[in-house]
């Protein structure tokens, strides 16, 4: 190749550099170096709305959220059982500390004062909504308060995320109390009994039978408490709302022969599982007793009128005055005055000790002259003094 040749011959794109195609070819062209990047495109127009996905991000803040309910500073997160903290040991020690706290408040007041319970509830969710026993205990508390819409919504979302059954029988009541029998039905319906526990079968045909009766089919009602658990030869614990159940089914009916036997096993197996105590044998159990704190809302702040408080504070002041010098104590000198001159001989203005039995008042004796009663001088005058003596020597 000669030198002319290699002159002309087209040069290639040094390291580091990337050379755009131009052409039809199958690279095409290639305008990714002449397109500003996304930083360039912020700071050219910072006024661009942001997209969906980056506006999803920052929450707006509501001011009109209710605030949190006081606890107690008694009440800790060891209030609350061992088993309901482990489940809690997806959040931050902080968080948990505090979301423990409202649950534990919410197991002591659920009788009490079910409003106030509920509201530790919500404000137990609003740290840990993703955990199965907060919207759970939120259901619980709404359905104590009849708020039946949110307890409905909340028992569904426990179900979802631990998928147990064991509040389907609350949830079909909660259909019945929003007037919805037929829901409450197939809802109940859809799930398998033979899966569940005795007492949440037992719960269930209870809620089962109240949803008969609301649509007025009392037979099917007492064929809903028709379950093996209906057994008067063995007692459990949710033996006695189901015989309570049977019975009040026998009455609607016109059986009252068989209703008030039914009644009667329902009272004994009570009195059975309490152990029926007497008089003689009441346990009185003493809790701590604490105040639950109540918070207070401020007031918003009024300017006072400046004359009227000018006047009011320039009176309150002189009466202040006039009453202090009235009634100060007028067992002192005034500043100016002379104070007394005290000698050896004299006693200082302190009380003077008590005499013992026996002791005689100082007297000089026979050979002794009288002490001298002299001056007591300030230290500046004496070295004055001293100075011009020394001085004139």
């Amino acid at each position: 190749m000669s030198e002319r040749e290699f002159e002309n011959r087209p040069k290639r794109a040094f390291s580091g550099e990337r050379s755009s195609g131009s052409g039809s070819g199958r690279g095409g062209s290639d305008r990714r170096q002449d397109a500003p990047s996304g930083r360039a495109r912020r700071e050219d127009n910072p006024n661009a709305v942001r997209p969906d996905w980056q506006q999803r991000v920052a929450r707006p803040v509501d001011y009109d959220k209710p605030k949190s309910p006081l606890i107690p500073d008694e009440i800790t997160e060891k209030d609350l059982e061992l088993g309901l903290r482990v489940q809690l040991k997806t959040l931050t020690p902080e968080n948990a500390e505090m979301v423990a706290r409202h649950l534990a408040m919410v197991g002591l007041l659920i009788e009490q004062d079910p409003e106030l319970a509920h509201q530790h509830a919500l404000a137990a969710a609003g740290r840990a909504a993703r955990i199965a026993l907060v919207r759970e205990t939120v259901g619980i508390t709404a359905y104590t308060v009849g708020d039946f819409a949110v307890a409905l919504r909340e028992l569904l979302t426990f179900r979802r995320i631990s998928g147990s059954n064991d509040q389907l029988p609350l949830m079909v009541d909660c259909e019945r109390g929003l007037e919805r029998p037929d829901r409450a039905l197939e809802l109940g319906r859809s799930v398998d009994r033979a899966t569940l526990l005795p007492g949440v079968r037992v719960n269930l045909a209870i809620a089962m039978s109240g949803a008969r009766l609301d649509r007025g089919e009392n037979d099917l009602a007492l064929a809903e408490l028709q379950i093996p658990e209906l057994n008067p030869e063995k007692v459990f614990p949710y033996s006695v709302p189901l015989f309570y159940a049977y019975a009040d089914t026998l009455e609607i009916l016109g059986k009252d022969a068989e209703s008030k036997r039914w009644l009667s096993l329902a009272e004994r197996a009570e009195s059975a599982l309490n152990g029926n105590p007497g008089p003689e044998d009441e346990i009185i159990q003493v809790l701590e007793e604490f105040e639950i704190p109540v918070r207070v809302e401020r007031k918003e702040w009024e300017p006072r009128d400046d004359r009227g408080s000018r006047d009011s504070r320039d009176d309150r002041g002189s009466r202040d005055s006039r009453d202090s010098r009235d009634d100060r104590p007028r067992n002192f000198a005034p500043r100016n005055a002379e104070r007394p001159v005290r000698g050896y001989g004299e006693r200082s203005d302190r009380p003077a000790r008590p005499e013992r039995d026996g002791d005689a008042p100082w007297a000089p004796r026979d050979n002794e002259s009288p002490r001298p009663q002299r001056d007591r001088a300030p230290r500046e005058g004496a070295r004055d003094r001293k100075f011009g003596e020394d001085r004139g020597r």
